[in-house]
């Protein structure tokens, strides 16, 4: 096929960190567009970066969203890429952004339209609340350009051309850094101004993907963006994207409630200390998860293709690989969790608090980089169910259990080690399911899972 990287030869090792080194940087980066939007908010005031803070959670569950066609089209194109079947990869690519494109209109229009009801759930001042709404407004108006740019991104993956989302997310970013303040402060938009510079920078990332694909690249040999949807391969990109969409979005609705209980429980030190030891966390989790999509990407050519001795090999080698990285995190986390903690907060009572937390989390850290290792397995394996029904039950575990803890006496600590308990009950749960079952996956062969993928 023409424009991708043939993942079934050559050394394992190399191709592993030559995809993921670019996946980490993309995560990286769409990280950073919420917080240079926060750093220049932030110089308006506090009602400011309440209105940002207000749509994150909004802006959080899109993102999970698309998820949907990203996963999507990692997995069934890498699959019909390993199976030499150019017309699956064609077709799956096709579907995706059709189906991603429909997706974002539906989820835009909805909070464009229900925009107000929506975030005065949050009881904020009228003012604030105004302000939230017109900037939900405008971002949404702005999925489109998100959502498919997720999808191609997917297909670049998929193709091991992880670089190529790289450098064209970094484009977005820098483009955004440079508008944030020209439309906030020298137009005086205030909060708008912020989302205008996102739903720039975002058409200006679609464009150049675009550009890419029609101009420069012959991906797959070409393909078409739009076409009608077919029941075999859009039933087969929702069984493999519905779920890590699921478990992404409903992630969000227990981290509020944790959010909420810990506000209760520690007032703002331990609202701060739970949001902010989750954007330090998110360093580790972002580097992981980066391996992970490789390793995904990986499996899945080389599982359609027989190679299931490489498959082996590749997941043996990812793991050794994040147990060298999650080793320093618990060092550096159980160790030095203050020092870390003060250099994002440094008044005394809260990095004092975040070195609590961030030791009780580092005892997770190994097991959370195990999950999302064996996610990327799974996926690659085209079997995105085992980690949904895994991360969905234990993440709807810790209110309870949290609540439980609370109840023995541990304050908002037991909230922590909540949060500790179930990631560690994650990583093992994932680790046995595929132990378990790795023998009759290897016997079926993808040809068995999914008709769409026969060469007939």
């Amino acid at each position: 096929m023409q424009g991708i990287k043939d993942l079934t030869h050559g050394p394992i090792n190399r191709q592993l960190f030559k995809l993921a080194l670019p996946i980490m940087a993309t995560s990286f980066i769409q990280m950073a567009y919420s917080l240079t939007d926060m750093a220049w908010v932030g110089r308006i005031g506090s009602e400011a970066v309440a209105v940002i803070g207000a749509v994150g959670i909004l802006t959080w569950m899109s993102g999970s969203i698309s998820l949907l066609n990203k996963v999507g089209s990692e997995v069934s194109v890498a699959q019909s890429i390993g199976a030499q079947n150019q017309e699956n990869a064609k077709q799956f690519a096709s579907h995706n952004i059709t189906i991603a494109l429909i997706i974002s209109l539906c989820w835009g229009g909805l909070l464009f339209f229900l925009a107000h009801p929506i975030l005065q759930v949050y009881g904020l001042e009228k003012h604030i609340t105004t302000d939230a709404v017109s900037y939900l407004r405008i971002v949404s108006t702005a999925f489109p350009f998100i959502f498919l740019s997720a999808a191609f991104t997917g297909i670049y993956n998929a193709a091991g051309r992880s670089q190529i989302p790289f450098y064209i997310s970094g484009s977005g970013l820098v483009l955004n850094i440079v508008l944030d303040p020209i439309f906030i402060f020298v137009f005086d938009m205030g909060t708008n101004g912020a989302a205008y510079a996102t739903w720039i920078s975002q058409a200006v990332v679609f464009a150049i993907f675009v550009y890419q694909l029609r101009v420069r690249d012959s991906l797959l040999g070409g393909f078409s963006f739009l076409t009608k949807l077919k029941k075999q391969y859009t039933v087969r990109i929702f069984k493999l994207g519905f779920p890590v969409a699921m478990l992404n979005t409903l992630f969000a609705f227990v981290n509020m409630f944790l959010c909420r209980t810990a506000s209760i429980h520690g007032g703002h030190i331990g609202l701060m200390t739970f949001t902010t030891g989750g954007q330090i966390e998110a360093i580790t989790w972002n580097t992981s998860q980066g391996f992970s999509t490789a390793l995904s990407a990986f499996i899945a050519q080389n599982y359609a293709a027989g190679n299931n001795k490489r498959v082996i090999q590749s997941w043996h080698t990812t793991l050794w690989m994040t147990l060298i990285f999650g080793t320093i995190c618990t060092i550096l986390f159980v160790f030095f969790g203050n020092e870390i903690f003060s250099i994002f907060v440094p008044e005394k009572a809260a990095y004092e608090a975040g070195g609590i937390f961030l030791r009780i989390d580092g005892y997770s850290q190994l097991f959370m980089m195990l999950e999302i290792t064996m996610q990327g397995v799974f996926y690659g394996l085209g079997r995105t169910v085992p980690p949904a029904i895994t991360s969905i039950t234990f993440n709807y575990l810790r209110i309870p259990l949290a609540l439980f803890f609370i109840s023995l006496g541990f304050g908002v600590e037991g909230i922590w080690w909540a949060v500790c308990a179930t990631t560690i009950a994650k990583g093992l749960v994932l680790l046995i399911w595929f132990i378990f079952i790795r023998k009759r996956v290897f016997k079926t062969g993808i040809k068995d899972i999914e008709p769409a993928f026969s060469n007939k």
